[in-house]
């Protein structure tokens, strides 16, 4: 008798057919996994949701601080929309060069779970039931957390805690820890930024404590927490970690909103404040030194960005309602602008020469200036230094801006529609940060961009340390060095243009501005 046959003459073959012995185990198999999966499901709400692993770029950390420069610095790529036969004019090359080095610290890839044991991960709501009202809403992305937070709402500026009462049962992590400013991979912005506590209670009688008061001011509106410490104080970053997210996230309340300050800088305040008060009706609250409770009907803490991590001084209409069309505008209104786009029919376009005092500076701009007065443009040579409303509306009476790659550029806001941007890039590998903090938001603004990219003899660099050496033969090799090899050499060069290998640049901004006046 063969094995088969053997195997065939046990009890169970006895009692079925082949056939029926088939069956039988495939219904033992699904039986199984419906077991398993039943398990699953029970199991399900006891378990801690999974951290979100979210991709990034490796490139230092330092490099991607550049904008750290006058008090911190921008970032960017290579460039631009219009392409001419001279090699020292870029647009929309797609030359892109990244700056590698190692990648972000992994002991900062999340500030958002610092202290506890889970978080909020990508985004969860706490509903009631029967209302379908949502009472927290948190989203965690590569660049910033929010949290809404609705109903009974409290804040406490002393100890940096924000306590909500839920009404339904929550299996999630009830506390976590945040600091409001967007850029939470960036130690040495987060480093500045107060980290707050928030935490939900499903009793609201709990809420009532020694260490937690009763509310002592009540508010009607809803309230936004959001911090001025990180790079606030470099204009490039005032405006793209603060001012277009803070733009994006209040817009909608029509000025009825209330600003709760954390990390208070007055000169931050005094700088903006034409913009604080077109999006509050209210006078902002300093909560770090409240020791009182402020009670709200809704919070939110942390301001909405681009989900992008090198999306700077953007608004993308597929995340947000609105668009760096609407930011512009509400600018406009803000600091009361005329010019909304280029309008040359009645006068010579006119272009601003962007000047510096410290480095990066142009050493020849009387020459620039000659040279684009010949090209046919009335010329204006201005610093970023006087009060903002005043610099914007200079800004905005020209069609032109021109500067050496630095946070002066940031001041394109204001320019009008189809206006042009040149920026000039230093030698030492600057075409990513170029391209990502000017030459890609200047085009989703409606602006012309234009590069100027100087060679070796137009940098100080080499009066310093000749033509043949490292610094200005290899700079690849500098930047492998890291970040403070890279600020302490490329950062602090100056630029002398060389007028006749320039001047192209110049006529061709003057063409595209003809163009559109045709």
């Amino acid at each position: 008798m063969s094995e088969k046959d053997l195997l065939y003459n046990t009890i169970l073959a006895r009692s079925f057919s082949k056939n029926e012995q088939k069956r039988l185990g495939y219904g033992a198999f699904i039986a199984s996994l419906f077991f398993v999966f039943t398990l699953c499901t029970f199991f399900k709400p006891y378990l801690s949701p999974l951290p979100i692993v979210e991709s990034q770029l490796s490139v230092d950390v330092g490099l991607r601080m550049l904008r750290i420069s006058e008090t911190h610095k921008p970032k960017a790529l290579s460039s631009s929309n219009y392409t001419t036969s001279q090699n020292n004019i870029t647009s929309n090359t797609t030359n892109t060069q990244r700056l590698n080095d190692t990648s972000l610290p992994k002991n900062h890839s999340d500030s958002f779970n610092r202290t506890t044991p889970t978080l909020i991960s990508k985004e969860q709501v706490i509903s009631d039931g029967n209302m379908m009202e949502e009472t927290v809403k948190c989203k965690k992305q590569s660049r910033t957390e929010v949290c809404e937070l609705n109903g009974d709402v409290r804040v406490h500026g002393k100890s940096a805690t924000i306590l909500t009462a839920i009404t339904s049962a929550f299996s999630g992590n009830t506390t976590w820890h945040m600091r409001p400013y967007a850029r939470k991979r960036d130690p040495g912005a987060m480093n500045n930024v107060r980290e707050w506590t928030v935490k939900l209670d499903k009793n609201a009688e709990r809420l009532e404590n020694a260490n937690f008061s009763r509310c002592v001011t009540n508010h009607s509106v809803p309230a936004i927490v959001f911090s001025l410490g990180g790079y606030s104080m470099n204009n490039f970053h005032a405006f793209a970690d603060i001012v277009v997210p803070l733009f994006t996230t209040a817009r909608r309340f029509n000025g009825e909103v209330q600003f709760l300050v954390t990390n208070k800088n007055q000169a931050w305040i005094n700088k903006f404040k034409e913009i604080l008060r077109s999006l509050s009706n209210y006078d902002l609250i300093h909560i770090d030194d409240e020791d009182e409770t402020h009670c709200f009907p809704t919070v939110i803490v942390g301001l909405k960005i681009h989900p992008e991590y090198f999306r700077e001084l953007t608004i993308d209409s597929s995340f947000s309602e609105y668009s760096m069309s609407d930011f512009r505008r509400f600018l406009r209104d803000a600091y009361s602008l005329r010019n909304a786009a280029v309008d040359l029919r009645r006068r010579k376009p006119r272009i601003m020469i962007l000047s510096r005092a410290g480095s990066r500076a142009f050493t020849n701009a009387d020459e620039i200036a000659n040279a684009a007065g010949e090209t046919g443009f009335e010329v204006v040579v201005a610093e970023a230094s006087t009060g903002l409303a005043r610099f914007a509306e200079t800004v905005n009476s020209c069609d032109v801006m021109l500067g050496v790659h630095g946070a002066g550029l940031t001041n394109m806001v204001f320019l009008p529609e189809n206006a042009v941007v040149v920026q000039i890039l230093p030698i030492g590998g600057f075409e990513w940060l170029a391209e990502t903090d000017f030459g890609r938001p200047a085009k989703g603004m409606n602006l012309r961009y234009l590069e100027y990219k100087i060679a070796a003899e137009e940098s100080s660099l080499v009066r310093k340390y000749g033509r043949d050496h490292e610094i200005v033969r290899d700079p690849s090799a500098v930047i492998k060095r890291g970040w403070m090899a890279f600020k302490s050499t490329y950062l602090v060069q100056n630029v002398t243009v060389d007028i006749n290998r320039f001047k192209p640049v110049l006529a061709k901004a003057f063409e595209l501005l003809q163009k559109q006046s045709m």
